[in-house]
């Protein structure tokens, strides 16, 4: 974690090229940073992982979330999608988990990391899961017997992995400031230093390699690790990288919360994106080449016009309703308003990041069925009423309630906390 905590203390400066305006439409579900998006090959389907330890399923044609997964332990650091249409989500609790969509448990799980794994890559003919970790290694995973091959010349953080389009090779880069070309067939393997840490990696359609390093610069080699040029980002680091299908463009995203748009052919920043300033951990490109989907540190997916720089839409998408428009003119409603991202008031709603709140009164901490809680709350004698949830936003989740998987927030006005518990007492009323 030290490499992130560093990132996220640098300061951000703008680029001086072309700024778009901040970008509205929103996914809105997740209880923290969105680290990883992966959309499906037919462009219908979003899959996200959290900082919350959640992956939601999301349709992107009603902009609602269709079922949230919980099995990691820590953050979801890396999605995706294999050809027959399952998920794969991998996290920071260092296991990798393959999900038939509907169902609530994970098909497979896979094991062998000793520390959290920061990306994933699917194979081409869709047998072979890839995993790059900061263990200093990358493990390939055989879908079809279950067997795995450890890699293991990096000498720090492994962040970013990726095949070759003909799959025969694999792309691995760190923050030792190596890209290897791993030969699959015969085991062999070659070692690219480049001037700066690497933080993420594409592959191209036609072979090419993309990095994104610490220095806030994108560095292009050919097949063979052969130099073809680079581009300056901005003058921040780069954490996740882009294609579009057509691979004419390259979105890079930067830890001050930024997103330049690379034209690949002729090398230059077409126009940068700028969102709300905060660290964007995430994108991914639509199927139409030009749709751009960013998750940030601020829980919210983002649509752009890559191409124009326009944020799309100026509602809220995945909330199509007000969820608190029948608490109108309620002070403890609008205090709620905080909470609701994270939290619904009913078992009927689609389920959120954070557990319902349907019957929260009377009721044990951890104890709500079908839902998986920190193993530190499994051992609290916390039951909920109006004095214990004001407690807990006196002092704050993170004292009182230590383990939790909550952000920390508090309401410091005592008025506000007995609105909010009222409110709570009637609107979660079974």
């Amino acid at each position: 974690m030290k490499f992130l905590i560093r990132l996220a203390l640098l300061s951000f400066v703008a680029s001086p090229l072309a700024v778009a305006q901040v970008a509205l439409a929103q996914l809105l579900g997740h209880g923290g940073p969105v680290r990883a998006i992966a959309v499906s090959a037919d462009g219908k389907t979003l899959l996200s992982g959290g900082f919350d330890t959640t992956a939601i399923r999301w349709s992107l044609a009603s902009d609602s979330a269709e079922q949230v997964f919980r099995f990691h332990s820590d953050a979801v650091t890396a999605v995706g999608f294999l050809p027959d249409g399952r998920m794969v989500t991998a996290g920071a609790d260092a296991r990798i988990a393959i999900w038939t969509p509907g169902q609530q448990e994970p098909d497979q799980v896979l094991q062998g990391h000793q520390a959290p794994i920061a990306g994933i890559a699917i194979s081409p003919d869709g047998l072979t899961i890839a995993s790059a970790s900061w263990d200093h290694t990358v493990r390939l995973w055989s879908l079809r017997d279950g067997s795995q091959r450890v890699l293991e010349d990096h000498s720090q953080n492994v962040n970013g992995v990726g095949f070759a389009p003909d799959g025969r090779s694999l792309v691995s880069v760190g923050y030792d400031h190596a890209l290897r070309i791993w030969h699959l067939p015969d085991g062999t393997s070659d070692t690219v230093t480049l001037p700066s840490p690497l933080n993420a990696l594409i592959i191209a359609g036609d072979g090419e390699i993309v990095t994104g390093a610490a220095d806030g610069r994108l560095r292009l080699l050919n097949s063979d690790g052969a130099d073809r040029g680079e581009v300056a980002a901005g003058a921040t680091p780069i954490v996740a990288l882009a294609i579009s299908n057509d691979g004419a463009l390259i979105a890079a995203a930067g830890i001050g919360g930024a997103i330049a748009i690379i034209d690949r052919k002729v090398r230059t920043v077409l126009r940068t994106l700028v969102g709300p300033g905060m660290p964007i951990w995430s994108v991914a490109f639509l199927p139409d080449n030009e749709t751009l989907l960013t998750g940030g540190a601020d829980g919210k997916i983002r649509r752009w016009n890559a191409r124009t720089g326009d944020a799309i839409g100026s509602h809220l998408l995945g909330t199509p309703a007000d969820p608190l428009a029948a608490y109108a003119g309620d002070r403890g409603a609008d205090v709620f308003r905080a909470c609701v991202a994270c939290h619904t008031l009913s078992t009927t709603d689609v389920p959120r990041a954070g557990p319902t709140l349907a019957g929260l009164y009377g009721r044990k901490i951890a104890s709500l069925p079908g839902y998986r809680f920190s193993d530190a709350l499994k051992t609290m004698d916390i039951v909920w009423t109006p004095e214990t949830v004001a407690k807990l936003f006196e002092i704050g989740p993170n004292a009182y309630t230590p383990g939790t998987k909550m952000p920390e927030q508090r309401i410091g006005s005592a008025e506000d906390r007995r609105a909010l518990t009222e409110f709570l007492a009637h609107a979660t009323a079974k």
